[in-house]
C-alpha cells in the first residue's frame, strides 16, 4: 500500500469539485450545527449561571430552615462568619381585595424580607423607586409591591389597598424585577414582596406554619466556601440547615438545563443518523460512479488498500469540511440571535464561542460520517479490473470484509460511548442509541419487504390496464436502493415526531379529561388545629361539596437511611432532594393499601415507626425494617419503617410519602391540610367564607396549579419538536439526494417508456405514485413505531392510560407522502422532458 500514490489519487478526484457530495455536506453539517447549537445554548447558560450565581442567590451564600427561625447558635455563626445577613421568609398566601361577597382572591407567594435586602442586585419597580421607600409605612399602612399579573387579577391599582391574613398593605408599586427569583423554584403564584416586620400581626406565621426562612451571606472577599460549607454542615447537621453557594445559585435550573440539553442533544444524534443514511447514500453512488476509474487503477496495478485509502481520504476531507460548516452555523446561529435567547430566558446568559460545545458535536459528526461511510467505502476492493468490460454503473453487493464489520462495530461502541459520557446522563443515551439502532433495523425490514411486496403485486394480473401503477410498482420493487434510502432517512424523523404528537396529547388528554375526574377542587393549607372544626363544619353543610379529606402536615428533611447520609444511599431520587411533607396516623385511613408489613396498634406508644411509600421506597433500595432520620423543626427523629403502603400521587389528591405514629410527633407545632371536592357552582361562595373567617388559611385551586404545568409541558414538548424537526429537515435532505441520484436513471427510464409508447401523463403519473407509496409505507411505519414508543412511555414511565391521537398520526403519514412527492416531483421534469434517442444514443 502507498500512502503516497493514495493521496495523489484522492488530490486529482477532487480536483473535479464536490458537485456530488452537497447532500453529503448537508446532512453533516446540519447534524453537526444542531448539536452545537444545543451545546453552545447549554454552555452560554452555564456561564451565566456561574457568573450571576451570587445575584441568582441573592447572596454569596445561603442558609436555609424549614417552620422555623435560625436559632440564637445559627444566627451568632452567621454573624462571624459573613460581613452581611439578609433575612428571607417565604410562604404562600391569599392576597385579598375588598371585604364580603365583592371581595377579590388571589393565590400569591409572599416574599419577606428585611432592611438589608437585597444584598445583590436591586428589585426592579415600577414607578421606579428605591424598594425600601416602596416598603415603607405611609397613614399607619406599610407598603407592599408586587407582580402585575396578580394586580391585573385583583383589580388593583397602585395606591390602593390589599390584605395579606389580617394585616392590610397599600401597593405601592409593580414589582417587573426579582433579582433572586431563579432561586425559589416553581411556584404556584405571582410575586409579593412585604417587609417581615410588617407580618408581625398578620396571623400567618404561627407556629407550624408553612414557610421558609433563608439567610443570604455577604462572605468576604475570598471566602473559601467549600470550608464554609464543610464547616456550616458539620456544626449544624443536626438542625435539618440546607446549605447552597454562588457556585450553584439557581440548582432546579441548573437541573433542567441539563436535562433537557441532554435530551436534545440525542434528539440531535437522532438527525445525524438520519444524515448519516444520506452519507452512506452519497458514498454509495460515488462509488458506483467510479466503477470505471476503480477497475482502471486495479489494471494499471493499483492495490486494494491504496484505492481504499484514495477514497477514505477523499470522505476525510469531505468530513472536515462538512464539520466546519456544521461547527460554524451551530457557532454564529446562538451568538445571531443572542438578544432574542437571553430576552426569553429566565436567567442569564453568556453566549460566546464555546470550544467545548463545538468539540462535542465535531467529535460526533466525525464518528458518524466514518461510521456510515465505511462500509460503501469498503465496496472499492470488491471492484475488479474486469468491470471495464461489463456495465461501469453497476455496484458491489454482499458483506465487506470482516475487519470493515468490526472497525465499524467499533465506531458505533465509540459514539455511542461519547453520547453516554458527554451527555451526563447514561442511561438515556445508551436507551436512545438502541431505539435508534432498532428503529433503523425495522425500518430496513420494512423496506424490504416493501420492494418485495410491490415486486409481486407489480406482476399480478388483476393491475393490467394500470400501467401507471405496475410502473411505480416494478420501480419500486426493482434493483435499486432508493426505496430503502427514502424509507429510512424519513421513517426515522417521522417516528421522533410520532413519539413526541403522541405523548404530548396524551399527557393533554389526561390533565384536561382524566384528572379533573379524581382531582380535588381546592388544597386548603396552614388550618389550625383549633380552626378544624369549624372548617368541617362549614364543608359539612354545603351541599355542593361531595368529599373533604384532611391530614395533619409538617415538613422534614431526611437526613439519614440506616444510620448513612440520604444521597450516599438513594443518590439523587427526588425524596431525598429537599423537605418533604410528614403526616402520623394512629390507623391507616379507608383509603389506605398496605401491601408490605403491618401498621402500629392504635395508641402505640413505643419507639417511632413509620410508613413509607412503596414505590418511591423500591426506587430508593428501602425494606421493611431500615431506618429514617428525619429533621423536623431542628429534631432528629429516626424511624423504622413498618410498613409500605401504595400511595397514589396521581389524583391530585392529599398523599404523604412518610407517615409516622402520632407520640413520635408529639409535641411538634404544625397545621393541617385538606382536599375539598365540590361542584364548579359552589367554588366561589366556598373560598370567600372560609377566606372570610379564616384569614391564614391558603387556599390553592387545583386546576390553576394544573394549568402551569400545562404550560410548562407545552414549552417542553415545543423544544423537543423544534429538534425533531431538524432531524426531519435533515430526512427531507436525504430524500433530496436520493431523487438527484436517482435522476439520471429516471430519465433513462422514460427513455424507455416512452420509446415503447408511453405518455407524459403516464410516465408523471408512475413517478407520483412511486414517490406517495414509498412516503406511504415511511409514514405508516413511523407512525406505529412512534406510537408504540409513545405507549411505553406512557404505560411504564408515566403510568398513565393511552389513547391512539388520530390528527397527529394522520398528519404523519399525510407528512411522509406530502414530503416524498415534494422530493420525487422537483427532480421528475428533466427525464420528462428528455427526448429518447439522444438518450439511447449517449447510453450506447
Amino acid at each position: 500500500m502507498s500512502v503516497t500514490a493514495a493521496a495523489r489519487i484522492a488530490r486529482r478526484e477532487l480536483r473535479g469539485g464536490l458537485g456530488g457530495f452537497k447532500i453529503f455536506l448537508a446532512c453533516l453539517a446540519l447534524g453537526v450545527a444542531a448539536i452545537a447549537a444545543v451545546g453552545t445554548v447549554r454552555s452560554g447558560i452555564e456561564a451565566g449561571l456561574a457568573r450571576e450565581g451570587a445575584a441568582l442567590l441573592g447572596g454569596d451564600a445561603e442558609m436555609e430552615f424549614t417552620y422555623r427561625y435560625a436559632n440564637e447558635a445559627e444566627r451568632a455563626w452567621m454573624s462571624r462568619t459573613a460581613d452581611a445577613v439578609s433575612e428571607v421568609i417565604d410562604f404562600r398566601s391569599m392576597a385579598v381585595k375588598g371585604e364580603g361577597d365583592s371581595a377579590e382572591r388571589g393565590l400569591t407567594q409572599v416574599k419577606a424580607v428585611d432592611d438589608a435586602y437585597p444584598l445583590i442586585g436591586t428589585v426592579g419597580l415600577d414607578p421606579a423607586m428605591p424598594l425600601a421607600q416602596a416598603l415603607a409605612v405611609q397613614d399607619g399602612l406599610p407598603g407592599g409591591v408586587m407582580e402585575r399579573v396578580l394586580a391585573d387579577r385583583l383589580g388593583l391599582k397602585t395606591g390602593e389597598t390589599f390584605q395579606l391574613g389580617t394585616q392590610a398593605f397599600r401597593l405601592s408599586a409593580i414589582l417587573t424585577r426579582e433579582p433572586d427569583s431563579s432561586a425559589g423554584g416553581f411556584s404556584l403564584g405571582p410575586r409579593v414582596i412585604v417587609r417581615s416586620a410588617a407580618l408581625a400581626d398578620a396571623g400567618l406565621l404561627s407556629a407550624g406554619s408553612l414557610f421558609e426562612t433563608k439567610y443570604r451571606l455577604d462572605l468576604p472577599s475570598g471566602a473559601d466556601l467549600d470550608a464554609l460549607e464543610t464547616s456550616a454542615e458539620a456544626t449544624f447537621r443536626d438542625t435539618g440547615m440546607r446549605w447552597r453557594d454562588s457556585r450553584n445559585g439557581a440548582p432546579g435550573i441548573q437541573r433542567f438545563v441539563d436535562r433537557i440539553a441532554a435530551f436534545l442533544v440525542l434528539v440531535g444524534l437522532a438527525g445525524l443518523a438520519v444524515g448519516g443514511v444520506g452519507v452512506s447514500a452519497v458514498v454509495r453512488a460515488y462509488i458506483a460512479g467510479k466503477t470505471g476509474v476503480i477497475a482502471t487503477l486495479k489494471t494499471l496495478g493499483a492495490d486494494r488498500q491504496t484505492i481504499f485509502l484514495s477514497y477514505l481520504m477523499q470522505i476525510a476531507v469531505l468530513t472536515v469540511i462538512g464539520v466546519g460548516i456544521g461547527l460554524f452555523l451551530g457557532a454564529a446561529l446562538p451568538l445571531a440571535f443572542a438578544p432574542l435567547i437571553e430576552a426569553a430566558l429566565p436567567v442569564p446568559a453568556e453566549f460566546g464561542v464555546q470550544w467545548g460545545a463545538l468539540a462535542e458535536a465535531a467529535l460526533y459528526g466525525g464518528l458518524t460520517a466514518f461510521l456510515f461511510a465505511l462500509w460503501p467505502l469498503a465496496q472499492t476492493e470488491e471492484i475488479r479490473a474486469a468491470a471495464l468490460f461489463r456495465d461501469a454503473f453497476g455496484t458491489v453487493s454482499g458483506w465487506p470484509r470482516p475487519r470493515y464489520v468490526v472497525t465499524t462495530a467499533l465506531l458505533f461502541a465509540v459514539l455511542v460511548g461519547a453520547a453516554a459520557v458527554l451527555s451526563g446522563t447514561p442511561a438515556l443515551a445508551l436507551w436512545t442509541a438502541l431505539g435508534i439502532v432498532g428503529s433503523l433495523l425495522a425500518l430496513w425490514i420494512v423496506a424490504l419487504g416493501v420492494r418485495t411486496l410491490a415486486k409481486r403485486l407489480a406482476g399480478l394480473k388483476g393491475l393490467r390496464g394500470h400501467t401507471a401503477l405496475r410502473l411505480a410498482l416494478g420501480a419500486i420493487g426493482g434493483p435499486r436502493e432508493e426505496a430503502t434510502s427514502v424509507i429510512l432517512s424519513l421513517g426515522l424523523g417521522l417516528t421522533v415526531l410520532a413519539a413526541i404528537g403522541q405523548i404530548d396529547t396524551n399527557l393533554r388528554s389526561a390533565i384536561d379529561r382524566d384528572l379533573p375526574k379524581v382531582a380535588p377542587t381546592y388544597f386548603f393549607v396552614d388550618i389550625q388545629t383549633d380552626q378544624l372544626d369549624g372548617f368541617n363544619a362549614r364543608l359539612a353543610s354545603d351541599p355542593g361539596v361531595s368529599k373533604v379529606q384532611s391530614a395533619p402536615m409538617l415538613r422534614g428533611v431526611i437526613t439519614q437511611i440506616n444510620g448513612r447520609p440520604a444521597r450516599e444511599v438513594a443518590g439523587d431520587h427526588w425524596v431525598v432532594r429537599g423537605d418533604r411533607g410528614v403526616t402520623y396516623a394512629d390507623r391507616p385511613s379507608p383509603e389506605t393499601r398496605v401491601i408490605a408489613g403491618e401498621w402500629w396498634p392504635e395508641n402505640y406508644e413505643g419507639p417511632p415507626v413509620i410508613s413509607f411509600a412503596a414505590e418511591e421506597a423500591e426506587e430508593m433500595g428501602l425494606t421493611l425494617g431500615d431506618t429514617i432520620t428525619t429533621n423536623i423543626l431542628g429534631r432528629d427523629i429516626t424511624a423504622t419503617i413498618t410498613s409500605l403502603r401504595q400511595v397514589d400521587f396521581s389524583t391530585a389528591g392529599i398523599g404523604f410519602v412518610m407517615t409516622l405514629n402520632p407520640q413520635a410527633l408529639q409535641g411538634a407545632p404544625h397545621t393541617h391540610i385538606a382536599t375539598v371536592y365540590a361542584t364548579a357552582g359552589s367554588e366561589g361562595k366556598i373560598l370567600r367564607d372560609l377566606a372570610g373567617a379564616y384569614p391564614n388559611i391558603t387556599a390553592i385551586r387545583v386546576k390553576d396549579a394544573i394549568d402551569r404545568v400545562t404550560v410548562a409541558l407545552g414549552s417542553l414538548a415545543a423544544a423537543v419538536s423544534y429538534g425533531a424537526a431538524a432531524t426531519l429537515l435533515t430526512g427531507f435532505i436525504v430524500l433530496i439526494g436520493a431523487a438527484a441520484t436517482s435522476e439520471k436513471a429516471r430519465v433513462y427510464e422514460a427513455a424507455i417508456l416512452k420509446t415503447l409508447g408511453a405518455s407524459r401523463a403516464t410516465i408523471l403519473t408512475s413517478f407520483a405514485l412511486r414517490s406517495a407509496l414509498l412516503g406511504a409505507a415511511a409514514g405508516l411505519v413511523a407512525l406505529a413505531a412512534g406510537t408504540t414508543a409513545a405507549w411505553a412511555v406512557m404505560r411504564f414511565v408515566m403510568e398513565a392510560d393511552f389513547h391512539i391521537a388520530w390528527r397527529p398520526a394522520l398528519a404523519i403519514v399525510a407528512g411522509g407522502i406530502a414530503a416524498t412527492l415534494l422530493a420525487g416531483l422537483a427532480f421528475a421534469w428533466r427525464p420528462l422532458a428528455a427526448r429518447p434517442a439522444q438518450v439511447l444514443r449517449a447510453r450506447e
